[in-house]
């Protein structure tokens, strides 16, 4: 059995195991995706990507599952570790990049300085607020912006936003820090208003910016989220609590989020971590193929 050379990058402490597939030769399994991802007996990670070529004529395509190997449409802090991953390995000395992903061709701009990728921004579409697109229970049309949801006994003043991926947005009066987010992030995900489930911000503003934590779909807590970063923009801006563009906060670190008339435009470092050969034994044990 084959050794497994993996990359390891973060996007403000969000953590991704990069495997590199130009060829399309190696689909990404879900029992190998969860097993890199364990942070006790894995390498540790949100979330893997598989970066190959791109059929639909783009320079790259975005191969994306979460830490339990369950399919996402897009990852804004993934894409952008995807273009950084693409510059250090010499796949491309391109400083404006065009990638696939299952939410459509998304346009990446790296600003580089002495050959070393200082931020990366992706243009990652228009927000959608039809219950229908988002998907949430309810008239498909309708919307849900600032509205009460209820969950475990408390209510919440909440918006529902795709950002390519269904997610909710609460408006915490506490410091998210004092929300208990590791309880009410799982209830959310799962409940069956949404039905391909929901990613959870908890924000509050704090001079001018957003404060956020999120509880991610497949993922769990995670120390920021590019998607969650641009769903926590858009609505606190369509509340009218924000500007149009401001910071977003994580524990991990702070992304410039920017509400255009064509689309939102997501702003932030891409770092490398470490390279790494999986051994082929630890995979012959779990069962696993290179």
């Amino acid at each position: 059995m084959d050794e497994l050379k993996i990359w390891k990058y973060h996007g403000t402490g969000n953590d991704f195991v990069m495997l590199e597939d130009l060829e399309d030769a190696r689909p990404l399994d879900p029992a190998l995706v969860a097993s890199l991802c364990d942070r006790h007996l894995g390498v540790g990670g949100d979330g893997v990507i598989r970066v190959t070529r791109d059929r639909e004529g783009n320079d790259f395509f975005m191969d994306y599952r979460n830490a339990d190997g369950s399919l996402a449409e897009m990852c804004g802090n993934g894409i952008r570790c995807l273009a950084a991953f693409a510059i250090d390995r010499g796949l491309t000395d391109a400083t404006e990049l065009t990638v696939g992903t299952r939410d459509g061709t998304k346009h990446v701009s790296l600003d580089i300085d002495n050959g070393r990728v200082k931020s990366v921004t992706v243009g990652m579409g228009p927000p959608a607020f039809a219950r229908g697109d988002i998907p949430m229970e309810g008239p498909a049309n309708d919307t849900f912006l600032t509205e009460p949801f209820e969950v475990d006994g408390r209510t919440f003043k909440a918006s529902a936003v795709s950002m390519g991926n269904p997610h909710l947005v609460l408006f915490v009066d506490d410091d998210p820090d004092e929300v208990d987010v590791r309880t009410i992030g799982p209830r959310i995900e799962n409940d069956p208003r949404f039905p391909e489930k929901a990613n959870v911000e908890f924000i509050a503003v704090h001079d001018g910016g957003v404060k956020a934590r999120v509880w991610e779909r497949g993922s769990g807590e995670t120390m920021a989220c590019g998607t969650g970063a641009c769903a926590a923009l858009v609505a606190a801006n369509e509340a009218g609590l924000v500007r149009a563009r401001a910071d977003v906060r994580f524990p991990g670190g702070a992304l410039v989020v920017e509400r255009t008339d064509v689309e939102v435009l997501l702003t932030g470092p891409a770092e490398f971590v470490f390279e790494a050969t999986i051994a082929s034994a630890w995979l012959a044990e779990r069962g696993l193929r290179a």
